[in-house]
């Protein structure tokens, strides 16, 4: 169980690299990305699908590039990830006072 939530951490810190790199170098495609992220082509694919999906970038013929929704999602992923660090101090606290 809690290796799917240390692979979900990874994907997203993925996800957050490709996104960074689509805003800073767009238009840009998968081989560019992954020579600059040194991610396989194959995992820039999933992350630009995984992207594109949650309407954050859009394909173009030219490559990637953001939509509305990027900056957003980027300013709002602090925010997101201090809820879960919360959550995990509540879990923590959890397991101290069933003793494990």
């Amino acid at each position: 169980m809690l290796s799917k939530i240390e692979d979900e951490f990874e994907l997203l810190e993925r996800h957050v690299k490709i996104l960074r790199l689509v805003l800073k170098n767009e238009p840009i495609g998968i081989i560019k990305l992954s020579e600059l992220s040194n991610i396989p082509q194959h995992k820039v694919r999933y992350s630009l699908r995984m992207l594109e999906q949650n309407d954050i970038i859009k394909p173009t013929p030219q490559g990637a590039r953001k939509t509305k929704k990027a900056h957003k999602f980027m300013e709002d992923l602090p925010k997101k990830l201090k809820i879960i660090k919360e959550k995990i101090k509540t879990t923590e606290q959890l397991v101290k006072k069933i003793g494990y």
